[in-house]
């Protein structure tokens, strides 16, 4: 069975880029049949927030992505103390005593010869007596994982095949100088005994997958296969990241944002397939392929989810959002108002403008057409036929035509130069509040 994981850390808000690999993952995971894992990935106690993490379920709920199973790697900490002294007794794991400053320095040596940095393997030298002394004199090491120097290739789903050598890279650092496990041994010890069988992420983490392949296989792990998905970058091509509030989940929702317009945008962005609405995630999952994704890196425009959220609501069913329109708003008035809202938020001034008072706009000259307009306006009831017959009267009466003809009266009956169409809004108005406003009177 299919199983697959989104490993948040609990350090700040989900932005979009976070949102996109949950989403993938889980659509992976729902197309295949299989399990969805929310795991998160809080053993940086230093930076790691209740508060966060009580934000990344909401934010995914939101969304709509349930799991089918949680963790903490806070929880798992025994499992990789077990899995370092696996690698230490076979030898692939060993301590390095260097300072910040020190490896700082060789980096930029290298550099100076303009050589890529990669670690000289300096504490492979020590020998088990002088580790010993440098313990007993106090020094904490870090713990590094010693490569084999041979090719590591895959074939990702995203990229193809891939491949690295290991004499090209630098042995890896899997436990700081305070006993916490990176983010690149935990995650394999995690992904290894919860079983999951597709790693799902961005394409920073490419170099970290050829890393981990050998982790993998030194504690006995069935190597998982592995998607790297191009980062989606902002409109002036800067990278996403958590410092960027405008785009995190919570600042959307705020703004009015719709969950589905998010999944609509995140679930195609680098793909061949068209961005569009669509109204549920099952419409999504069916759509869904890995090899509809490319290499390309995607950009986003906050004007073009803007966009794609009014489309979204100018589809969605009165039964979607009655709970979020005012009080004894009924099906009738939301499909007059929906093909003019960019948020749900907005119905409120229009169900305001049928049912509540406002003060109409009278343009200088006009007081006079809008006094005729109201001694033709039809008796009562109105109905969808209403609008044309009163206004066909008042063409013919007055000579107008055109936005002379209409123009006043929108900004009469609604204050707005621009809404709904008044032949679905005016039976909502009702004819004595629209008397009045044609009078210049706030009703």
């Amino acid at each position: 069975m299919t199983r697959v994981r989104f490993a948040p850390s609990p350090t700040g808000r989900l932005h979009l880029g976070n949102a996109r690999t949950a989403l993938v993952n889980w659509l992976f995971a729902r197309k295949t049949g299989g399990r969805f894992l929310l795991r998160l990935d809080d053993t940086d106690r230093e930076r790691s927030r209740a508060e966060f993490a009580a934000a990344i379920e909401t934010d995914l709920r939101w969304l709509g992505l349930d799991w089918d199973e949680f963790d903490r790697q806070f929880a798992r900490m025994p499992h990789y103390a077990k899995a370092a002294e696996q690698l230490r007794a076979a030898g692939r794991l060993y301590p390095c005593f260097e300072t910040q400053e020190e490896l700082d320095l060789k980096r930029k040596l290298a550099q100076q010869r303009g050589k890529p940095w990669i670690y000289d393997r300096a504490g492979l030298d020590l020998s088990p007596e002088e580790v010993q002394h440098r313990l007993l004199a106090g020094e904490v090491p870090h713990w590094r994982f010693k490569l084999e120097h041979r090719p590591i290739a895959w074939t990702d789903l995203v990229r193809g095949a891939t491949e690295f050598h290991g004499e090209h890279l630098s042995d890896p650092v899997l436990i700081r100088a305070d006993g916490i496990p990176l983010y690149t041994f935990s995650s394999v010890v995690d992904d290894g005994e919860l079983g999951i069988t597709h790693v799902i992420r961005g394409e920073d983490h490419v170099t970290n997958t050829a890393y981990q392949i050998q982790i993998f296989a030194a504690l006995g792990h069935q190597v998982p296969d592995f998607a790297h998905l191009s980062l989606i970058t902002g409109k002036g091509g800067e990278a996403l990241s958590k410092r960027m509030d405008s785009l995190s989940l919570a600042t959307l929702r705020d703004g009015g944002i719709e969950p589905m317009a998010i999944n609509s945008l995140l679930a195609k962005l680098g793909t061949s397939d068209p961005i569009e609405p669509r109204l549920d995630l099952a419409s999504l999952v069916a759509e869904f392929d890995f090899k509809k994704f490319g290499r390309a890196q995607p950009h986003l425009d906050p004007a073009e989810l803007a966009g794609l959220n009014a489309k979204l609501l100018h589809q969605t069913p009165f039964e979607a959002v009655k709970d979020r329109l005012p009080a004894g708003a009924t099906a009738e008035f939301w499909a007059a108002v929906r093909p003019n809202l960019a948020r749900v938020a907005d119905a409120i001034y229009w169900w305001q403008v049928c049912n509540g008072e406002i003060a109409p706009e009278i343009a200088a000259g006009e007081a006079s057409f809008l006094s005729e307009a109201a001694d033709l306006l039809p008796l009562a009831p109105f109905d969808a036929g209403t609008w044309k017959t009163w206004t066909g009267k008042l063409a013919q009466a007055s000579g107008r035509k055109g936005k002379a003809l209409y123009q006043p009266l929108r900004l009469a009956l609604t204050a707005r130069e621009h809404g709904p169409e008044l032949q679905a809004l005016l039976p909502l108005i009702g004819r004595e509040r629209a008397l009045r406003r044609l009078r210049g009177e706030t009703a």
